[in-house]
Order: structure tokens, then C-alpha cells, then sequence
């Protein structure tokens, strides 16, 4: 099993004055066996991360390490794929003129089956970890409904013997009938398989049924990050509690409110991301900054991220609580 950690990562798109930092500065651990669930609003950068991951995007500064080795620059040899991704759009990820298990057996390393009975035997082995009959593997895309093509998709993802899965919004193309079968079938896999997961997705009730740890990213960074259980339970970040807000419960009511909720600055526009606001980028919604109560002016010229290892679940905010410090130490 594999560590995949993100040190410092900035991607940026464009030059100039019209330069976007779709990422920035991005810190972020994915413990082997452990899924991460990397949770925020549309245009937050959690695809352009999940993609500079697979070396999809790439890096104006910091790097992305795989067990201790560059990704960039890790030799690939003709042994398993240590890190695969799954994407949004099945349809779009697989090669419409192919069978699917065609697409399933190219993925296959070249120390596997190397004979056409070898590989066809693998493809039906795991075809059937996912739960689909091996006689779809003469289909093509088009004949196959949305939640088997992204069966197919995790079954190419898994033939390179992974040790760390990338599943980017794997279930928001699907309908909703069929999204809890994939999610049940992401989590059984992850925990036969002891993959390391970065579980994407904008959806915190999908992210919630997931994941051991919860990372919150908006505009290009991460304000919130802990043990899902304590990030859910105690939210520090306001843009956590608004997104928990408007996550449906299991008995169909919203998150309970600690009070902290002050005014309905959430419902404007977000700010345009080549702009990006002075001080805490969440300030201009904020219900509880500056707008709504102003002796919080801080919040308006200082940028709360380079504090926030202090905090509890690194809370990019200055209103964050404070982490306490370990047993005996003074205080």
C-alpha cells in the first residue's frame, strides 16, 4: 500500500492578468487503505487537483508523491499501475468503437496474463468483482446503461492493481436509483482491495457515506480538513457548516446549526476565481464575517490559511477554535 500526498500544489491556467490558480497551494494526504473524501462547491478545484494527481494537469509549482516517489517522474515499467483514476463521465472515459472488456484487458499490465485466454479469463474476474456478467464484455458503451459503464470504468481502474483510486464525481452523471449501488459497491471494493482513495465529489451526503476523512476546498484551497466523523459532528469552518446545511439528513432534516449562523450572506454570487477576494476568501459570504458583524475586519485584509495549522481541522478561518495543546505541556 501506497501514501499519495500533495505537497504545496499550484495549478495555474492562463498568463498574464487573466491567470487562474485553479489550485493553490495545496496540502493534502491520502493514508494508505483510507478514502478521502475531497468535498466543495462547483469551480473549487477539486477536478484540476484530482487530474494534476494522474498528471493530467500540470503543476506550476510543488509536487505530488506516491509513496515517497515523484508521480511525475516514477518509472512505469510493465508492472501494475500504482495510481489509476475513474472519471465523471463513463461514456466519455471509454472508447466508444471498442468492446468494454477490450478496453478492461488494454489496461492490464504486460507481467499479467499475456496469452488471449489469460486475459479474457482476468477480464471476466473482474468484471465479476464489480458485479457485472462477463458477457458484457462483447457490449460496446453505447449498449450499456450509465451505472454498468461506470461498473466498467472501476473494473479498467482495478486491472492496473492499483494501490490508490482517484474517483472523480463518479456517481453525479448517474441517476439517482443507481447511485447508491455504485457507492456501495466503491466502499465494498475499497475496503476488500485496502485501497487508498480520493473520493471526489460536491455532494457532502455522498461524501459523508464514504469516507474515513473529509477535506473541504473552496477557491483553490483546502479550509477545512480532519477525521470525518469530528469535521461532521463539529464543523469549524463557516463554508462547512453551509455545505453540512445543505445536505440532506437521513430522516430528511438539515444539519442542526450550532447557533454560529448569523445572516444569509451564502446566497450571493460566488466571487469570480481570477479575482480572488483580499484576506479570507470566504469573506464576501461569510454569515458570520465581516459583512454581517463588522469587528471582524481582520477577515477582510488577513488571510487566515497560514495560521490554520493551529487550529482544530486546520480551519482557514481566524474564528476557528484553537487546537489544544498535547497532555502536560503548558499552556
Amino acid at each position: 500500500m501506497s501514501e499519495l500526498r500533495f505537497e504545496n500544489v499550484t495549478v495555474r491556467y492562463g498568463t498574464g492578468r487573466r491567470a487562474l490558480r485553479a489550485v493553490d497551494g495545496v496540502s493534502l494526504t491520502v493514508p494508505p487503505g483510507q478514502v478521502v473524501g475531497l468535498v466543495g462547491e462547483s469551480g473549487s478545484g477539486k477536478s484540476t487537483l484530482a487530474r494534476a494527481a494522474v498528471g493530467l494537469a500540470p503543476l506550476a509549482s510543488g509536487r505530488v508523491l506516491l509513496g515517497g516517489q515523484d508521480v511525475v517522474h516514477r518509472a512505469r515499467g510493465g508492472g501494475h499501475r500504482p495510481l489509476q483514476m475513474v472519471f465523471q463521465d463513463p461514456y466519455a472515459s471509454l472508447d466508444p468503437r471498442m468492446r468494454v472488456g477490450d478496453s478492461v484487458a488494454e489496461a492490464i499490465p504486460r507481467t499479467g496474463p499475456s496469452d488471449g485466454a489469460g486475459r479474457r479469463a482476468e477480464v471476466a474476474r473482474l468484471f465479476d468483482l464489480v458485479g457485472l456478467d462477463a458477457g458484457h464484455a462483447l457490449s460496446r458503451p453505447a449498449e450499456l446503461s450509465g451505472g454498468q459503464r461506470q461498473r466498467v470504468a472501476l473494473a479498467r481502474a482495478l486491472a492496473g492493481r492499483p494501490s490508490v483510486v482517484v474517483a472523480d464525481e463518479i456517481t453525479s452523471a448517474l441517476d439517482v436509483s443507481v447511485q447508491g449501488t455504485v457507492l456501495n459497491l466503491v466502499r465494498d471494493l475499497q475496503r476488500r482491495m485496502h485501497l487508498g482513495m480520493l473520493f471526489i465529489s460536491h455532494n457532502l451526503a455522498v461524501v459523508r457515506y464514504v469516507s474515513d476523512v473529509v477535506a473541504v476546498m473552496y477557491l483553490g484551497r483546502i479550509v477545512e480538513c480532519g477525521p470525518a466523523h469530528d469535521v461532521l459532528a463539529d464543523p469549524q469552518h463557516p463554508y462547512t457548516r453551509e455545505l453540512l446545511a445543505a445536505a440532506p439528513q437521513r430522516d430528511g432534516s438539515a444539519w442542526a446549526d450550532t447557533g454560529q449562523g448569523e445572516g444569509a450572506v451564502t446566497e450571493v454570487d460566488p466571487p469570480d476565481p481570477h479575482h480572488v477576494p483580499a484576506g479570507c476568501r470566504f469573506h464576501p459570504r461569510c454569515p458570520v464575517g465581516p459583512l454581517v458583524r463588522p469587528d471582524r475586519a481582520e477577515c477582510l485584509t488577513l488571510d487566515p490559511t497560514p495560521g490554520s495549522a493551529g487550529r482544530v481541522h486546520g480551519a482557514a478561518c481566524h474564528f476557528a477554535a484553537d487546537r489544544l495543546p498535547p497532555p502536560g505541556t503548558a499552556r
